[in-house]
Parts: structure tokens; sequence; C-alpha cells
């Protein structure tokens, strides 16, 4: 059992939006980096909070010329109605994501449909939150991004020349089953992110996650140098896709992203691509027992989860039950390892050191 401390919203993001004003960004894109952070944490998502954030700018945003404090997107002409093409001109990931999706949205409440290719983006980190707030808002949504770093070993390969290059379905299901149905998930073993939290906490990797520098199976986080992906073949195959939708979008070589010190002539950017349907768009109207389309989802899933199935766990689950403890203790919850890593980001921007005493204790 975990020991955690409950840190009020309000506080949490008050610190991470000062340390991204610190580093010159404006007040809506702090607010933006400090909203994703809080909704990764409230849902149970340690490995992209805002240590792995604020950690992920500093390695290749800001502090490396990857991401341009308050940076303007510019709208691509395209002839389709249902689509948009932006290039991002390296703005912050979270803030680029949150306002793709809403474009995304609008075109598919006028056209049923809508999608937002985006090019010369900073990484958006969690895709999964911005698909699931789609889908608590009754859309389908689904997102993919280019990895901020090529360090995936392709099947049958030796060298890292793809991403982590996650995947992100979030599907309305909240008057079926009391929670949005979200799949997503990196296409390695684990991410590299989960890989720092287990560095952080001193346990291992699993069996089969990464290797070290010299390409030596390893299940010491500290070792660890390059990942696997999951299923081999199979997610190879769901990694490349992220590539090429990238290079369809303008994306360039997966060995140079966010490797500013290499071949200035290419681009070294993440590529974005979101896609929203409304329901209604695809509801053929014949259900079986004169059931209507949410009745119909949930007799789905209840028969997916019968038949003795009844133990199994539905994508998102484990995200709404994270909600709700967050909700019941009050705050956001982190270990002391994470409060330790929090007051280095007080110390950068000049504010109050988080005192443990200060915050409940919850299990």
């Amino acid at each position: 059992m975990e020991i955690f401390h409950v840190v009020p919203e309000e506080q949490h993001n008050a610190l991470v939006a000062a340390a991204y004003k610190k580093r010159g960004y404006s007040s809506a894109e702090a607010v933006a980096g400090a909203r994703f952070c809080a909704d990764a944490t409230r849902h149970g998502i340690r490995t992209h909070n805002g240590l792995k954030a604020l950690h992920l700018d500093h390695l290749f945003g800001s502090g490396a010329g990857g991401c341009v404090p308050k940076a303007k997107i510019e709208k691509v002409k395209t002839r389709f109605r249902g689509a948009q093409v932006w290039n991002a001109n390296r703005k912050l990931g979270q803030a680029t994501a949150y306002a793709a999706m809403e474009a995304a949205i609008k075109m598919a409440d006028r056209n049923g449909i809508g999608m937002v290719s985006v090019d010369n983006a900073f990484h958006y980190l969690w895709g999964g939150g911005y698909v699931m707030d789609a889908a608590k808002r009754g859309y389908i949504a689904y997102t993919n991004c280019t990895a901020a770093l090529a360090e995936v070993v392709p099947f049958g390969g030796k060298f890292p020349t793809l991403g982590t290059n996650p995947h992100s379905w979030g599907f309305p299901t909240t008057g079926a089953i009391g929670y949005p149905i979200v799949i997503d998930w990196a296409t390695s073993v684990v991410a590299m992110g989960r890989v720092q939290q287990l560095a952080r906490e001193g346990k291992s990797l699993p069996p089969g996650a990464a290797v070290d520098v010299n390409g030596t199976p390893t299940t010491d986080p500290a070792q660890a140098k390059y990942l696997l992906p999951f299923g081999a073949h199979k997610g190879y195959g769901l990694s490349l896709m992220n590539e090429i939708v990238g290079a369809f979008i303008g994306g360039s070589l997966p060995t140079l992203r966010n490797r500013w010190d290499q071949q200035p002539d290419e681009k070294h950017t993440c590529a974005f691509f979101f896609q929203v349907w409304h329901p209604d768009a695809m509801n053929a109207g014949a259900f079986a027992k004169g059931r209507n389309q949410t009745e119909n989802v949930k007799a789905v899933l209840g028969d997916i989860l019968g038949h003795g199935n009844e133990g199994c766990m539905l994508p998102g689950q484990l995200e709404a039950e994270a909600a709700a403890r967050s909700a019941k203790n009050g705050g956001l919850l982190f270990t002391e390892a994470e409060i330790n890593a929090f007051n280095e980001v007080a110390a950068e921007c000049r504010k109050a050191r988080w005192k443990l005493a200060d915050f409940k204790v919850a299990e």
C-alpha cells in the first residue's frame, strides 16, 4: 500500500503555472499547462504529471529551443471543410492540443466529423486526457502524435528509430456505464515517463521492456537506455503508423526529432493528429429491441463483460476510479518523492516549498 499526500488542486496549479511563466510562457499557456498536469494527476497518470511536463520542457522545450513560449498557431489553407491543418510554430503542446480538439469538435458539430493535423508541434504528453475530455462532452475522439524522441527499437532491430508513439481513443459511454471508455497506450511496453517514475521510487521494470546502452535487456530503470515495442511486430506496426501519419503531415526524420544540434537543415519537431466525430453521424437507427444508441452500447458492453467475464476491466475504469479517489480526498495525490521533486520546481521559480505536514495523508 502506498502513502500519498493530498495537495489542493489550486496550490498545485499555482506552482506549475508559475514554473511555466518563469520560463517565459504566457498566462494562457501557463494555465493550459497547469490544467493538463492536474488532469493527468487526478486520473492517476503519474507518468505524465507536472514533473514530467516541466522536465520535458527543460530538456527539449523552452530550455532547448524546441518549444517557443508565446508562439502563435498558423492555420494553413485547405479546401476541405471538415479538416484543418496547422503550423504550431513550436507552441506549448498542451495549449495546442486543447485548441486543436476544440476546433475538431466544432467541425464535428457542423459536419459530423472533423480533423486537425498539426505540424511543427512540441509534445502534448498524455493524449488520453484530450480524448477523455471530448468523450465526456459526448464525442468520439482519437489522437496520435510522434513522440519527443526516437527511443524505441523496431521489432527485429537493434537501434532506436521510433518514438513511444501513443494512440488515444475516447468514447462517450458515461450514459451507458458511468464513465468514458478511454483506450490510451504508448506503443512501447512502457513509456519513458514510467521508467523515470520507477527510478524515482526505487522499483524495477517488467522484463522485456527495455535495454541498456549496449542493447542488453534490463529491468533496472536507472540502466534503461532504449525501449522495446509491446506485442513484438504488432506494437511495432502501431508505432510505425504514427510515424507515417506524421510524415504525411510534414514531420521529418524520427532519429533527429528534438535533437537540435544535428542537421539544422532538417525539421526536428513533432506532429499531431486529431479526429472527432459526433455519434449521431454514425447512427443507423436500427438497434435491436427498440434500443436507442446509448442503450445499445450498454447492451454490447454488458454482453462482452458477461458469460463469466464480469471481473474484466474496461479501459478508462482505472482512470475513473483514480478521479473518484482524488475527489473523495479533496485534492491531487502525490508520493513523498514527488513532493520533494516539486520542491525543486518551487526553488526554480522562487515559490514557497511544499511541507508534508501541511497535507492530508491518503492510502
